[in-house]
């Protein structure tokens, strides 16, 4: 087997490890020390137990992943060097990148420039449109500085159950990570816990804010003792557990906050353009007599 045709087979098995959906032999495929990146991956390449960690996280988005090898070609010899053009489908049925499910497939065209050292893959240059990707999933793409000044910018999900209760009661947590990696798992576990006190009684809406490295969670309630559903939460008991053990971030505070003062909510007639206090109009109409839209959820 001359030395192209033995590294073509490193990089076939490398794909049929993706696969088979095995992220331990996507990672035992790379020498020890060998890198992987991709535009997904910021900072250094991972190496290690992150390289099969990062697998772990894509075939945990996309079970059904596959590629499909579209050619292959040696580009140098020292080091050995195979570029493979791929295309890559799935749909994503699972947690992304501390992101729920959006169940919408994907297909995606790629390139993978593979070094090769010893029998082994020594690193993984992947490149692929990153915009197209997150279009596919039904993202919004904005691009923005991540500070300007005093000002640092990051990125929000909320969660509602869709009542106009006034809340009674807020929730308020950060945490600051330690990494980027850690960054995304402890979305992935804050969207897990959201979802699980969407089911509570008294559970008003949930605010997930990531900005640099910390991350706030803000949950409305509709009194201050329907915060104990938390306490419920199997999700939450994990994430204390492994913080007080030191699995996970570099510092956190929890408050609990209760309304001082709440103004009037007050929604402006789409008829005569008045904006009235909907607390005073009892039976939904404007003082013009034309009905008010529904009325919006206080927070």
């Amino acid at each position: 087997m001359t030395m192209s045709q033995s590294c073509f087979t490193l990089v076939e098995n490398y794909f049929n490890a993706w696969n088979a959906r095995d992220p331990d032999a996507v990672g035992a495929a790379f020498a020890e020390g060998g890198t992987y990146t991709d535009p997904t991956v910021t900072g250094r390449p991972l190496t290690g137990p992150a390289l099969a960690g990062h697998a772990r996280a894509l075939l945990g988005g996309f079970p059904d992943l596959s590629f499909e090898m579209l050619d292959t070609q040696s580009a140098g010899d020292d080091p050995a060097t195979v570029v493979t053009r791929w295309l890559m489908r799935g749909t994503n049925s699972g947690p992304l990148r501390g992101r729920p499910p959006t169940g919408k497939p994907v297909v995606l065209r790629g390139v993978d420039v593979i070094t090769i050292s010893g029998g082994k893959i020594w690193s993984v240059e992947g490149y692929f449109d990153r915009q197209t990707l997150a279009e596919q999933l039904g993202f919004q793409v904005m691009e923005q500085p991540d500070a300007i000044g005093p000002f640092r910018f990051g990125l929000a999900v909320r969660a509602s159950s869709g009542s106009t209760k006034v809340p009674g009661a807020m929730s308020l947590t950060w945490i600051d990570s330690r990494s980027d990696a850690e960054s995304e798992q402890i979305k992935l576990m804050a969207a897990t816990i959201a979802g699980e006190l969407t089911t509570e009684p008294g559970f008003l809406s949930w605010l997930g804010l990531a900005v640099a490295g910390r991350l706030y969670t803000i949950t409305a309630w509709e009194s201050e003792d329907a915060i104990r559903a938390v306490m419920r939460s199997s999700a939450h008991k994990d994430a204390v557990m492994r913080f007080f053990a030191g699995e996970l971030g570099a510092a956190a505070s929890t408050g609990v906050w209760t309304p001082h003062r709440l103004n009037a909510l007050r929604q402006r007639c789409p008829a005569c353009d008045a904006m009235m206090d909907r607390a005073s109009r009892a039976d939904g109409t404007c003082a013009c007599g034309q009905p008010l839209p529904e009325a919006p959820e206080r927070w």
